[in-house]
């Protein structure tokens, strides 16, 4: 029977026969194999008998190479480990030429990993990260299913632009060059495959909303594009998307979900890959140590991932925080890149950080934000002058999530967007939520791979997804 290296190591019954397959991570004094199949971080170790393998079988047990082997697990007599196979059969399922393998046993740096992705996660630091990512986007659905939420599955190719931002990816079957064009001199889109002009989405908020206005409470989870020419170590051009919007619920319901909900999957993590977990907690403090003293961070991997479990995230009006953040020693002291002199300025992350990890000591959720600088969609406040917008922000990340109570009145959300300039007939069926049975409602949006990050602890987000989109790379 096929076993695999995690339930062969969690068991650990001795003098069990065992069929493994899976690759060698290293092979040395042609009798110790470290074999490792994908299913936990750790190696199991395979002795042979040198004596009575073959000359031809030995050279082909090669770093990278796929191998099938049959044997009893026994106590090791070595260090390292506790248990150890004791080979009785091995053959070779696929070479592996060591001259060309570029994953050797040996430390690569990252953006020789990402010229490799398509290997890259044969190295522990990938295969522990993408176990993990794994596990987020179960917990994900878990946490939703387990709530009575309903899985919608939202448009990729749509003709409205969700954040209002005009950084999308257009989507045509027009040849080059070849676009045909009105009286105008416009590229002439009604001649086109959908007949109207249509892009890859940013979002599923919009449509979302209008399965929540029917279902109650619905959940999104899948991939959106941005076309941001933007080479930073927090941006993708193609990234997957967490948007639950739910009828019915305010504000304060809003955050409510959200800090559960980050709460729920992130111990559901904690407790499903506590090995792999273990290992990239150690990584990063190896990775901090190389640091200058003020650039490091003050905790560990595991130590941020429970301080935002087990704390209660602090809630902290817009207003408030430029209050904290205008008075607060970095800024006071110029030692804030972007200084916070007057209200209305958007947050960077330096600000969000600080709020977080020295103001508060824990997780924090700023409302109600300046209605300029937030999307149309926001519920506009009876001030008039901010709206019903809520971020959560993490240590060591800043904002890892935004939402908003929608604006569920028709007169207002058509100022709105008559305001934004966009298009009123683009959103027609939009409108119409708030023609047909209006209520409150609310939602936000949660960057998947964001989240991955924090968990991981990983420092630039083309590593935790696994062939990543950013301008001038569209490889594999």
């Amino acid at each position: 029977m096929k076993c695999n290296v995690a339930k062969i190591l969690e068991s650990g019954t001795i003098l069990q026969e065992v069929n493994l397959n899976g690759w060698v991570r290293t092979f040395r004094s042609n009798r110790f194999i470290a074999l490792n199949d994908g299913s936990t971080i750790k190696n199991i170790q395979c002795v042979i008998d040198f004596e009575n393998t073959s000359e031809e079988t030995l050279k082909r047990i090669t770093t990278g190479a796929a191998i099938t082997i049959k044997g009893v697990l026994s106590e090791s007599q070595g260090k390292g480990q506790s248990v150890e196979v004791q080979v009785s059969e091995i053959k070779i399922l696929g070479d592996s030429n060591p001259d060309e393998y570029p994953i050797q046993p040996k430390k690569h740096s990252f953006e020789f990993l990402r010229e490799n992705a398509h290997l890259r996660v044969r190295t522990n630091t990938f295969s522990a990260v993408m176990r993990v990512r794994s596990a987020l986007s179960f917990g994900v659905h878990k946490y939703f299913q387990e709530n009575g939420f309903n899985y919608v599955n939202t448009p990729i190719v749509t003709g409205s632009d969700a954040e209002g931002a005009g950084e999308m990816f257009r989507v045509t079957t027009f040849e080059d060059n070849k676009a045909p064009v009105n009286e105008e001199g416009e590229i002439d889109y009604t001649k086109d495959f959908f007949g109207k002009e249509t892009n890859l989405t940013v979002s599923g908020q919009l449509e979302a909303e209008t399965f929540a206005m029917a279902l109650g409470k619905v959940y999104t989870f899948g991939p959106t594009f941005r076309a941001e020419n933007s080479n930073t170590t927090r941006h993708l051009a193609e990234f997957w998307m967490i948007e639950p919007e739910v009828a019915f619920m305010d504000l304060d319901g809003n955050m409510d979900l959200s800090e559960d909900f980050i709460k729920s999957v992130l111990a559901y993590v904690l407790e499903n890959c506590k090995d792999d977990l273990e290992f990239l907690d150690q990584r990063l403090t190896q990775e901090e140590k190389s640091k200058p003293q003020a650039e490091r961070s003050e905790m560990s991997l595991l130590e941020k991932l429970h301080f935002v479990v087990d704390n209660n995230f602090k809630r902290v009006s817009y207003t408030e925080a430029i209050d904290i953040l205008r008075n607060s020693k970095p800024n006071k002291k110029k030692k804030f890149k972007y200084l916070i002199n007057e209200w209305g300025t958007d947050l960077q992350s330096e600000h969000e950080r600080y709020l977080v990890e020295k103001h508060f000591k824990c997780p924090v959720i700023l409302f109600d934000y300046p209605a300029n600088i937030k999307a149309f969609y926001m519920r506009l406040n009876e001030d008039g002058k901010t709206v019903r917008a809520m971020d959560v922000l993490f240590p060591g990340i800043g904002e890892i999530v935004g939402g908003s109570q929608r604006e569920e009145r028709y007169d207002v959300l058509v100022e709105k967007i008559k305001a934004m300039g966009i298009d009123e007939k683009e959103l027609w069926w939009y409108l119409d939520l708030r023609k047909f049975g209006t209520a409150v409602h609310s939602g936000f949006g949660l960057g998947f791979e964001r989240l991955v990050l924090f968990a991981t602890g990983m420092s630039n987000i083309r590593d935790v997804i696994p062939f990543p989109r950013t301008p001038q790379n569209a490889e594999f």
